[in-house]
């Protein structure tokens, strides 16, 4: 249970659109890739306050190889008398039902999750989640950066077993729970995105897998477009300087993270995700900049900025509000 709980606020001065429950959660994979899996998953129950209801927590057998074991720590000894994901699958939807979804970094749990779902041709039944990193960033914490650990000592919340998902969502609960109230005393607008549930998967491959980013084995389509960027560009990305949002972003060739979770991670903190390269854009993520694909050869004519994946995911963790913000 968590300890030096908050004295919730009074009722009149608590934000009466804020939701009624939450679902914190954390879930340990064998990856980032499309086809990757959840090997352990942890969820926290709080209600509308961010008091602690209760918790849950299971391990999962992923029916391959574990991943990296030397960061999460579950062997494939400890997983192989582990349920499979449909076989919780029920009731980590109870634990979901009806509650905001939260997460630090909460498009890739969100993303593994409804990916899980999708693999068993079921779907979760949360509609809305919140990134602790976003919300971080809304009420502008003093961090050095945007880490789990960066939060947890901003509020002395003490991490036991880093990567260990039922420790991982204990510190979170513990930690969003003074954000909460701190964004409540603001009366701040949570920055609740919608969870949009998958509408195919197929674990076969596709032949002749495009360039710029086609699906391939344990493909997944989310059944969306993506929002408009709200934000004015810019301009171009400058090197030595962080990004801004609004500006304008294009990505070729393969990526070790998944694309589509590079692209919202891009659009949650404020940029324009681009499908093509043009004079307007200010950035283009490649791995590959000697290649020949028409986004890099455009980049080559209109002198547009360059950068690989890695340097983009350091530079998404610092993102510069709009002009006016």
């Amino acid at each position: 249970m968590l300890e030096d709980r908050t004295t919730a606020a009074p009722d009149t001065s608590w934000p009466a659109a804020y939701p009624q429950g939450y679902a914190v959660v954390d879930v340990e994979t064998t990856g980032l890739a499309r086809d990757d899996r959840i090997i352990s998953a942890a969820v926290y129950r709080l209600d509308g306050r961010g008091e602690v209801e209760d918790h849950w927590y299971t391990m999962v057998n992923p029916e391959r190889d574990p991943g990296p074991v030397w960061i999460h720590g579950l062997t494939s000894e400890m997983l192989e008398g582990a349920p499979l994901f449909g076989d919780i699958a029920e009731e980590f939807a109870e634990r979901l039902d009806g509650r905001v979804l939260v997460a630090h970094n909460a498009v890739f749990d969100w993303s593994m999750i409804a990916r899980e779902y999708a693999r068993a041709d079921r779907r979760p039944p949360v509609k809305q989640r919140l990134c602790t990193i976003a919300l971080s960033k809304e009420l502008a914490l003093p961090l050095p950066n945007h880490k789990l650990e960066s939060l947890a000592a901003h509020f002395g919340v003490v991490q036991q077993r880093a990567h260990h998902a039922l420790d991982d969502a204990r510190v979170l609960a513990e930690a969003f729970r003074p954000s909460l109230h701190t964004a409540a005393s603001r009366n701040v607008r949570l920055p609740l995105l919608e969870c949009r549930p998958l509408t195919e998967w197929s674990a076969a491959p596709l032949i002749g897998r495009q360039s710029s980013g086609g699906y391939g084995a344990g493909s997944w389509r989310p059944s969306r477009k993506r929002p408009a960027c709200p934000y004015p560009n810019p301009g171009r990305y400058e090197a030595g300087k962080p990004l801004r949002q609004g500006m304008r972003v294009a990505f070729s060739g393969d990526t070790s993270v998944d694309r589509e979770l590079l692209e919202d991670r891009a659009t949650e903190a404020g940029l324009h995700v681009a499908t093509s390269l043009s004079r307007l854009t200010s950035l283009l993520v490649t791995n590959d900049p000697d290649s020949g694909t028409s986004k890099v050869v455009k980049a080559r004519q209109f002198g547009t900025p360059v950068i690989d994946e890695a340097a983009f995911g350091q530079l998404l963790r610092d993102v510069e509000p709009a002009s006016g913000e």
